[in-house]
């Protein structure tokens, strides 16, 4: 909206409603374009290239160095999208993209997220948008009882596990010394994960002040889940040495393999010490909405804290991490502080998203994996969820068949780990040739000293052709990049 050239004053209330006129219908049309371009998008990825054919920096010098001085239409943005945008995109909603953890971005999950774009709601607190706090109660609640946890457990969404689990340690802090709220973190706590945990717990031990040095790696067995009788061996040791055993993470779904943690015996270690047991199942938690795995949760009623991430493996576009713990009074405690201006409602029912955790503002996220839920329900999420691990065991099956592959971990869910049997730099170059198709995308771990090469199904569209394709892209890889193999 442009001012009037009466200096200091707006344009007229007619002319004012006019450009809003326009503004609106601007939006319905383009909004149309767009929706039709989404779709078109989703029917025809699988003949996209997975990553991008561009070297650093191609995007930067492709566009101005300077923003436009004067408005540029909608038709002028998409034509900049499609021609130099796009070809930068690596395709994480592909069938074929089997990197990292493979994921879907579904349709009901798009819808929700744009109409929560449109409202622009923030909830602060229950007044600034009732529904942002209460629906998200509620979506969380569905996801609880599908996964098989108590009505004791409170919900709580953030962005990502590395923002969720770093409120868990916040939490085992307050849980152990309090008065570190207004201190400062006391200097002998330690935090107690395992060998094969994700970077994120470390990362938060740093943020919450109980530094790297005080964070101890859990030796692994030999299927890469943390040894209790390892962990039990640490902690007595720093008990020892005066130092006060805070926090243990398990891992339920380990980043490189997918391992699972003996949570049980990890929870006895925890209560013996009083320590705050928090459960990382940001992968794998969606698994046990199935119940012939929700095995995988055993243990899980007697940690404080669990994530579950539904932007992984549960149909929702990043980001959104379900937070849970059953102790939501100790992170009140640990995150609530209320200025004047923000004072809340005292209605018992007023659910108050500010005072359990760090951020202040809080998207409305929820109203995406709403969407999710009941657009899917819980039989369509169990029916892909079942074919996702159905097809990872066909697949390991596959290497396990011949003499040249050598699958290096169990395949309890949906990753599947292997290699070669040659050298690290050939299973290197095995990775680097497929992925230069472009056909598909793949990443590594590094396990028992060796490169790995790391295959993980978890996309809605993903068929047993696309997960063959890998297949024949590696044996070709292998036949062209190793001299003098023969299959």
């Amino acid at each position: 909206m442009q001012p009037s050239s009466d200096s200091g004053n707006f344009a007229p209330a007619a002319a004012q409603a006019e450009f809003w006129q326009r503004y609106v219908e601007d939006f319905r049309k383009a909004g149309h374009e767009a929706v039709d371009w989404i779709a078109k998008y989703l029917s025809e990825l699988s003949d996209c290239p997975v990553v991008p054919s561009m070297k650093p920096g191609g995007l930067v010098d492709a566009l101005p160095a300077s923003g436009p001085v004067q408005g540029e239409s909608f038709d002028a943005i998409l034509a900049d999208f499609n021609r130099l945008i796009m070809p930068a995109v690596t395709q994480w909603n592909h069938p074929r993209f089997f990197a990292y953890f493979a994921c879907t971005g579904s349709t009901p999950a798009i819808l929700g997220e744009m109409l929560a774009a449109a409202l622009n709601t923030n909830g602060l607190h229950w007044k600034t948008s009732p529904a942002v706090a209460e629906l998200e109660q509620v979506t969380l609640g569905w996801l609880r009882q599908w996964m098989g946890l108590a009505d004791d457990w409170f919900g709580i969404i953030y962005d990502t596990a590395s923002t969720s689990s770093m409120h868990a340690i916040a939490c085992a802090r307050e849980m152990a010394t309090p008065e570190a709220r207004v201190n400062g973190s006391h200097p002998n706590l330690t935090l107690y994960t395992s060998a094969q945990s994700h970077s994120s717990i470390e990362k938060g031990a740093i943020a919450v002040g109980m530094g790297q040095a005080n964070v101890r790696k859990v030796p692994v067995d030999a299927e890469f889940r943390m040894r209790a009788g390892a962990l039990a061996a640490l902690v007595e040791q720093d008990v020892a040495a005066g130092l006060r055993p805070c926090c243990v993470v398990a891992t339920v779904g380990t980043t490189s393999t997918t391992s699972i943690d003996p949570v049980p015996q990890i929870a006895a270690i925890a209560e013996k010490h009083n320590m705050w047991l928090h459960v990382d199942a940001a992968y794998a938690g969606p698994a046990a909405i199935v119940p012939e795995h929700r095995y995988i949760f055993d243990g899980v009623e007697r940690a404080h804290s669990l994530v579950v991430n539904p932007h992984k493996w549960l149909l929702t576009p990043i980001d959104l991490s379900a937070f849970y713990t059953r102790r939501p009074d100790i992170l009140r405690r640990a995150f609530s502080l209320v200025p004047e201006y923000l004072h809340p409602q005292q209605d018992p029912r007023a659910h108050d998203l500010m005072d359990y955790g760090v951020p202040l503002g809080h998207r409305f996220r929820a109203l995406k994996l709403w969407y999710v839920l009941r657009y899917f329900g819980q039989e369509g999420i169990q029916q892909m969820l079942r074919s996702h691990i159905a097809m990872a065991k066909k697949f390991a099956a596959l290497v396990d068949s011949g003499p040249e592959f050598e699958r290096v971990a169990p395949v309890p869910l949906s990753v599947v780990c292997f290699r070669y049997k040659g050298t690290d730099d050939e299973n290197k170059a095995i990775i680097e040739s497929v992925n230069a198709t472009g056909r598909v995308f793949l990443s590594h771990t590094m396990l028992n000293g060796q490169v790995v090469i790391r295959l993980a199904i978890g996309n809605l569209a993903t068929t047993w052709e696309d997960v063959m394709e890998v297949w024949t892209l590696v044996k070709d890889a292998v036949k062209s990049k190793i001299s003098n193999f023969k299959f």
